[in-house]
C-alpha cells in the first residue's frame, strides 16, 4: 500500500501562508481594537489579507516576472498613500500609523515568501509593539529635552558609526575597540532607561523609587544631590540619608548587571554575588528600620543625560584606561597588581568592574580575580559615599550616615574574606 505524502512545494506553501495569515491578524487585532475609541481605516481582516497579498506576490512574480511584484508593490504604496490623504484630509483624523503599518505588513508577508521566517516574526512582535504602546511612548518622549534628545543622537551616532569602522583586533595586546563600544553603549543604555522614568515621573514616588533610579544612573551624583537636599532642607534629612543608602544599593545590582554584559557566561556574576548580597542585605534592613521617616521626595535630583557624550567618553576612557594600568599591574605584579586597580572604585566602580571582567574574558586574569577585584571596587564605592556626604552635605547627614557605611564597608569585606576563603577550600575555580 502506498503511503500518503504532501507534495513538498505544497507543504512549504501552506506554512507561508499560515504564516503571513497569523501576522496579518497579530497586526490587525491591535488597529481593530482602537475601533473601540474612534474609527479605523483598515482592522484585522486587511491586515491579514495584506500580509497574504506579499507572500502570494513572490510566488506570482517568479511565475510571471519581477514585473508583477513592481505592480502589487506600487498598488500598496498608492493604496497608503489614499489612506493617509483621506485620514488627515477628509476626515481630519490625524497621523500617518495605519497606513504606514499597513505597508509594513505587505512587506512582512514578502518577508516570509522569501523564508525569512524570523525577520518577520520579529518585525511583526516590534511592529505591533509600537502600535499598542502610543501612549507611554508618547509621554516618554514628551518628558525628554532637547538636550536629552540632542545627546541620545550623538551618542548613538558616533557608537553605531564607529561600531561598524573600527577592527575587531585587540590593540596592543589589551583592548578591542569595538566591544569597548559596544559595552560602553549597553552600560549607558542601563542608566538612560533608568534616567528617562526618573525624568517622567519625577520624584514624586519618593524616595524609594527616586534613590533607586538616580543610583542606577549614577550613584556619585545621586550621593551629592540628596546631600544637597539635605543642606538646603534640614527638614528632609533622614529622607536624603535613605535616598543616597538607596542609590548605593543601586549602584551595587547594577555592578552585577554590568558584569553579565561584558561576561554573558555569569562566572564574573556570580562570584561577585555573595559579597554584594551582603551588602544589600544590610541596607535593605536599615530602610526598612528607617521607613517610618521617610516621605515623598518633591525636589529636583540634578543627574546629566548618561546619553550625553562627555559621561559617555568619560566612562570609556575610564575603563580603557583601568584596563591598559590591570594588564601592565597583572604582568609586574600579578594578582596584587590587579586588586590595586579596585581603588578606581572612587570614581566608577562600574569602569572597574568592566575592565577586569574584560580581562578575565579574554583569559588575561582569573575570574576569581576580576571579581574579588570589583567587589572590592564597589566596596571602596560604598566608603566614597561618606565623603561625598562630607563634602557636599551638614555635619548631622554625616553623623547619622557614617556608621551606617562604615558598617556596610566592615560587612563587604568580611563577606569577600569568608567567600574567597570558601572558594580556596573548596577547590571551586573558574
Amino acid at each position: 500500500m502506498q503511503e500518503f505524502a504532501i507534495d513538498p512545494q505544497l507543504l512549504d506553501f501552506l506554512q507561508k501562508l499560515l504564516l503571513s495569515l497569523l501576522i496579518g491578524i497579530l497586526v490587525g487585532i491591535e488597529r481593530e481594537h482602537r475601533r473601540k475609541y474612534r474609527e479605523v481605516f483598515a482592522g484585522v481582516r486587511t491586515f491579514a489579507i495584506t500580509s497574504i497579498t506579499g507572500m502570494l506576490s513572490i510566488y506570482v512574480a517568479e511565475i510571471v516576472g519581477l514585473e508583477f511584484l513592481l505592480i502589487t508593490t506600487a498598488f500598496f504604496a498608492l493604496l497608503c498613500i489614499f489612506l493617509a490623504y483621506a485620514k488627515n484630509i477628509i476626515f481630519n483624523h490625524y497621523g500617518l500609523t495605519s497606513p504606514i503599518a499597513l505597508f509594513s505588513t505587505y512587506i512582512l508577508g514578502i518577508l516570509v515568501a522569501k523564508g525569512y521566517f524570523l525577520f518577520a516574526i520579529v518585525g511583526a512582535v516590534v511592529i505591533t509593539f509600537l502600535l499598542i504602546e502610543k501612549k507611554p511612548l508618547h509621554s516618554f518622549a514628551e518628558n525628554l529635552s532637547e538636550d536629552d534628545i540632542l545627546s541620545a543622537v550623538h551618542f548613538l551616532a558616533v557608537a553605531f558609526i564607529l561600531y561598524p569602522l573600527v577592527p575587531d583586533q585587540p590593540v596592543f595586546g589589551v583592548l578591542n575597540l569595538k566591544s569597548a563600544i559596544l559595552i560602553v553603549v549597553l552600560v549607558s543604555a542601563i542608566s538612560f532607561i533608568s534616567y528617562v522614568f526618573l525624568k517622567k515621573f519625577g520624584t514624586h514616588g519618593g524616595v524609594y523609587y527616586s534613590g533607586i533610579l538616580s543610583g542606577f544612573v549614577n550613584s556619585e551624583a545621586s550621593a551629592g544631590a540628596f546631600a544637597s537636599i539635605a543642606k538646603h532642607k534640614p527638614a528632609l534629612l533622614d529622607v536624603s540619608y535613605i535616598g543616597i543608602l538607596l542609590s548605593n544599593t543601586a549602584m551595587l545590582v547594577r555592578n552585577i548587571i554590568i558584569a553579565v554584559i561584558v561576561d554573558p557566561s555569569g562566572r564574573t556574576a556570580l562570584l561577585m554575588l555573595p559579597p554584594h548580597l551582603a551588602i544589600i542585605g544590610v541596607s535593605s534592613f536599615t530602610t526598612l528600620s528607617k521607613r517610618k521617616n521617610i516621605k515623598s521626595v518633591d525636589e529636583h535630583l540634578e543627574l546629566s543625560s548618561p546619553f550625553a557624550l562627555g559621561p559617555a567618553f568619560k566612562f570609556g576612557a575610564g575603563f580603557t584606561i583601568l584596563l591598559i594600568v590591570a594588564k601592565f599591574a597583572n604582568d609586574i605584579a600579578g594578582a596584587t597588581g590587579i586588586y590595586a586597580t579596585a581603588i578606581g572604585g572612587l570614581v566608577s566602580s562600574a569602569a572597574v568592574t568592566v575592565s577586569v571582567t574584560t580581562l578575565a574574558v579574554n583569559g588575561g586574569i582569573s575570574f576569581t580575580t576580576a571579581a574579588e577585584t570589583a567587589v572590592i571596587a564597589s566596596i571602596i564605592s560604598t566608603l566614597n559615599k561618606n565623603i561625598l556626604i562630607n563634602l557636599s552635605g551638614t555635619k548631622q547627614l554625616f553623623d547619622i550616615s557614617k556608621y551606617t557605611y562604615v558598617l556596610l564597608v566592615m560587612v563587604g569585606f568580611v563577606a569577600l574574606v569568608i567567600w574567597a576563603v570558601y572558594l580556596r577550600v573548596s577547590g571551586f575555580t573558574f
